[in-house]
C-alpha cells in the first residue's frame, strides 16, 4: 500500500477578523439589553397571566451541536489499474522523439510494485542540471536528524574588546530586521545576536574576526562560473553568511557577495559598533566563552525550501554536513562521497551517478534517469519502511504543477494543463540542459514516478515539451 504524500492541509477556517468581531459583539449585547428591558417589563404576574405566558410556558429545543469539518488525507490504495509498458510507449514515444526535447532520457516507474513502466535511455547519463538536489535532499534527510538546527555563534576572542564570529553551516542568518522575512521563511536574525553579545560584553566590542574552518577547501564547486556570482545564482560556500549571501534579502535570484563570510563579519562588527573595515578571518579560542548564538529552522525545513524554490547555496550546504553527518570530509569531493554512501547504504542504485556537486549547478554533473527515478521511489516507498519514512519530506518540497515554487508559471497552456495541480517534479535548468523529475497521479489513481532528462534544446522549447509529457502520465491510463 502507497503511503499519503505529505502534502499540507492548511486551517479549515481563519479568525473572524477583529472588526467584524466588535461588531457582533455589539450586536449581542444590544440583544441582550432588550432582552432584559423585556423580563423587567412583563414580569409581574398579572401581565404574565394576561399574555398566558405565566400557564402556558413556551419551550425551546436546544440548538444541534456544530459539525466540525475533519480534512484528512487518505492513503492511496493499490487497487487502481496498473499501466502498461505499451500502454505508456504508445503515449511517450512520440512526445519523447520530437526535436523539442533534444536528447533525452527517461524513466517512468510504478511506486506501489517498483515495475519499470516506461525507459528512454534509462541508464545513459545526462546533465541534470537543478534536478540533482534530489539526490542531495534524501541524502541529507537520511544522514541529518530532520529536528537538527544549523547554529551561528559569537564566542570571545584571543585579544580584549575581540570577538569571533564562528560560522555552524547556516546560510539564512538575516540582516533583516525583527518583522521583515527574508527569502528564507523563519530565518534567524542579526541583531538577535547583536543584542546577545551586546549583554554578554558590556565593556564593548572592538573587533570582530570570522572563523570559516568548518568548511575547509575551494568554496567554489568544479565546473562553477565566477560570474554566477554577481549573476545571483551562488556564493561561495562558507559556514557563516548573510541571506545566502544576496545583496537583496527579499529576492531570490540578486547579486551575491563574492566573499560571504567576511561581508556577513563586517555587518556584525558595524552593528557591534566596531571598525567593519577591520574583520579578519581567524579562530576561535579552544573553551571560548560563547557570548551569543542563534539557529537556523529544522533541517527539514531547510530541504523543503532548497528543493521549492531550487535554492544552490542551501543545497550545497546540506551537501557539506552530509559529509560531516557521515564522518567524511565537509568539502566538494567530501560531500558526493558522502551522499553516494548514505544512498547506497538505503539500498538505492545510484549506478551512473557522477556528481562533482550537491545543487546541479555544474555542467560536469551526470546522473541516468533511472538513478534519479530509483531515488524517488525510495520516497513514495512503503509506509513501514524507516527509509521511506525519513525521506517523506522531500515530497512537500517537490513543486505543484502550476501552484508553487519553479513551477508557478507552467502548466497554464496547451497539453500541459492536465498536469495542473497533479503532477508534482523538480525541475532543472542550465544552457540547454532541463530536466523534470517527480510524482504524479494518474485518472485511475495510481502513483508513478518519473524522470526527464533533456540535454540539447532551448528551454524555450523543452520546458513545455517535459510538461507535456508528464501532464499524458496523468491523462493517459495508459493500459
Amino acid at each position: 500500500m502507497v503511503s499519503r504524500l505529505g502534502t499540507r492541509i492548511g486551517r479549515a477556517f481563519d479568525a473572524p477578523r477583529t472588526t467584524g468581531g466588535k461588531l457582533l459583539a455589539a450586536g449581542a449585547v444590544l440583544v441582550v439589553a432588550v432582552a432584559i428591558g423585556v423580563g423587567t417589563a412583563f414580569g409581574a404576574p398579572g401581565v404574565l397571566a394576561s399574555l398566558s405566558l405565566a400557564a402556558n410556558p413556551v419551550s425551546t429545543t436546544p440548538p444541534p451541536a456544530p459539525v466540525l469539518p475533519s480534512p484528512a488525507l487518505r492513503a492511496l490504495g493499490d487497487a487502481a489499474p496498473l499501466p502498461s509498458e505499451r500502454g505508456m510507449s504508445i503515449a511517450l514515444d512520440p512526445l519523447a522523439t520530437t526535436d523539442a526535447v533534444g536528447d533525452l532520457t527517461g524513466a517512468v516507474v510504478d511506486a506501489v510494485t517498483g515495475t519499470s513502466l516506461w525507459e528512454r535511455g534509462g541508464t545513459r547519463s545526462q546533465v541534470p542540471g537543478s534536478t540533482a538536489k534530489i539526490v542531495t535532499a534524501a541524502a541529507a534527510l537520511l544522514a541529518i536528524d530532520p529536528d537538527r538546527r544549523l547554529e551561528t555563534t559569537v564566542v570571545s576572542g584571543a585579544a580584549p574588546g575581540t570577538v569571533v564570529l564562528v560560522g555552524g553551516g547556516d546560510p539564512t542568518l538575516s540582516a533583516l530586521p525583527a518583522g521583515q522575512e527574508s527569502v528564507y521563511p523563519g530565518a534567524p536574525k542579526l541583531d538577535d545576536l547583536v543584542a546577545q553579545v551586546k549583554a554578554a560584553a558590556p565593556g564593548g566590542v572592538t573587533a570582530v574576526q570570522v572563523d570559516v574552518s568548518r568548511y575547509p577547501g575551494d568554496p567554489m564547486g568544479p565546473g562553477w562560473l565566477a560570474a554566477d556570482i554577481p549573476g545571483g545564482y551562488i556564493a561561495p560556500i562558507v559556514p557563516v553568511m548573510l541571506d545566502g549571501g544576496r545583496g537583496v534579502p527579499t529576492e531570490q535570484d540578486t547579486p551575491r557577495s563574492a566573499t560571504p563570510a567576511l561581508t556577513a563579519a563586517a555587518e556584525l562588527a558595524r552593528r557591534l559598533g566596531a571598525d567593519p573595515a577591520s574583520v579578519s578571518v581567524g579562530t576561535a579560542p579552544q573553551g571560548a566563552s560563547v557570548l551569543g548564538t542563534v539557529r537556523s529552522q529544522p533541517v527539514r525545513e531547510l530541504v523543503i525550501h532548497a528543493l521549492q524554490l531550487s535554492d544552490n547555496v542551501l543545497a550545497e550546504v546540506l551537501a557539506h554536513e552530509v559529509a560531516i553527518a557521515a564522518g567524511g570530509s565537509p568539502t566538494f569531493d567530501g560531500a558526493i562521497a558522502a551522499i553516494r554512501q548514505v544512498l547506497t547504504s538505503a539500498g538505492i542504485d545510484l549506478a551512473g551517478l557522477d556528481l562533482v556537486d550537491g545543487s546541479g549547478l555544474s555542467a560536469q554533473n551526470k546522473l541516468t534517469a533511472r538513478g534519479l527515478a530509483a531515488v524517488l521511489a525510495a520516497v513514495v516507498g512503503p509506509a513501514g519502511d524507516p527509509d521511506s519514512a525519513a525521506l517523506r519530506p522531500l515530497l512537500d518540497g517537490l513543486p505543484i504543477a502550476g501552484g508553487t515554487g519553479t513551477l508557478t508559471s507552467r502548466y497554464s497552456e496547451g497539453d500541459a494543463r492536465a498536469g495542473r495541480g497533479y503532477v508534482r517534479a523538480k525541475t532543472g535548468t542550465l544552457t540547454d540542459v532541463n530536466s523534470l523529475a517527480g510524482v504524479v497521479l494518474d485518472q485511475d489513481g495510481r502513483l508513478l514516478v518519473f524522470a526527464l532528462l533533456s540535454n540539447g534544446a532551448p528551454s524555450v522549447t523543452a520546458r513545455p515539451a517535459l510538461d507535456a509529457i508528464a501532464a499524458t502520465l496523468r491523462t493517459c491510463g495508459c493500459r
